[in-house]
């Protein structure tokens, strides 16, 4: 069950209000550039890390990217920029 589902009244607030969702969620965030970057957003941790596939952990959901050459250009505590070339993007309970 996702987490709007779960917080009927905050999902009313953010939808009355027009807050962003991922300020409220916590959302995950990408940004897809073409088949060959992304930026990822309000992520947890790293599950999974090879040059095939990355797996991440977010607040509402895991991540799953699957490519040829993926690499970890950098990461923060909030964001991390992927590059390779992404062939899939999947997103796991």
């Amino acid at each position: 069950m996702g987490k709007l589902k779960r917080h009927p009244v905050g999902r009313q607030l953010v939808e009355t209000l027009e807050l962003p969702r991922d300020l409220f969620f916590g959302s995950v965030i990408l940004t897809v550039t073409g088949q060959e970057e992304i930026i990822v957003e309000n992520y947890k941790g790293i599950l999974e890390y090879t040059r095939e596939s990355i797996r991440l952990q977010t607040k509402t959901c895991r991540l799953f990217l699957s490519g040829k050459n993926l690499k970890i250009v950098y990461y923060t505590n909030d964001e991390m920029k992927i590059t390779g070339f992404l062939e899939q993007i999947t997103y796991e309970p």
